[in-house]
């Protein structure tokens, strides 16, 4: 029971710590990317990949932004990563998708990318490919938030309260915050279904 009350404990702290102006930041930046009928590109790895794809469901069902997730496509991203390698499927992917100024990237990451150390470098060239061209990039990240943070316009980076659980309480506040902002006024165009049951 002990370990149940630290993790719970170490969530409290988490939530008390999260970056309150970043997250509104990205609200107002998202539904600029909307009003300008940009699209949202979410991307992510290991477990924020499954994040990646609910949340395109929910900003496409509740905030009415164009959403995609290049890791939906399994038989596009493993076809790239066999002929052209790993770490240029989401770069290739967003050319496909003909990547504009007024789109943006939205990553869900742990470390945030780092060339340097080759921690998901597929990650890094899709941002200094959305940098080329002008895209709008957001992130919410953990740790330092790697090079995500580096070249973001806004990113919320997940507080480290306990180095040994970095990966779950990321993992975790990605879903919190992205469903902190499908439910954010600026954002929100309908409502959701339990909410609206008698």
């Amino acid at each position: 029971m002990q370990f149940v009350r630290q993790y719970l404990a170490e969530t409290k702290c988490v939530v008390e710590q999260l970056p309150v102006e970043a997250i509104e930041k990205m609200a107002l930046a998202l539904a600029e990317v909307r009003a300008a009928e940009g699209r949202l590109f979410i991307l992510g790895v290991g477990g924020s990949a499954a994040n990646a794809s609910h949340a395109v469901n929910d900003f496409r069902k509740i905030t009415g932004i164009e959403a995609y997730a290049p890791t939906d496509n399994v038989s596009e991203l493993t076809a790239r990563t066999n002929d052209e390698g790993w770490a240029s499927v989401f770069e290739a992917w967003l050319q496909g998708s003909r990547l504009r100024a007024k789109d943006a990237l939205l990553i869900l990451s742990v470390g945030g990318g780092n060339a340097e150390q080759n921690v998901s470098p597929n990650l890094v060239a899709a941002l200094q490919y959305a940098k080329s061209v002008g895209s709008k990039i957001l992130g919410i990240v953990g740790r330092d938030g790697g090079y995500t943070a580096k070249t973001a316009d806004a990113c919320v980076i997940i507080p480290v309260v306990n180095p040994q659980h970095v990966t779950p309480h990321s993992e975790a506040f990605q879903a919190v915050v992205w469903h902190l902002l499908v439910s954010h006024p600026a954002l929100k165009q309908v409502q959701t279904k339990w909410e609206s049951v008698r």
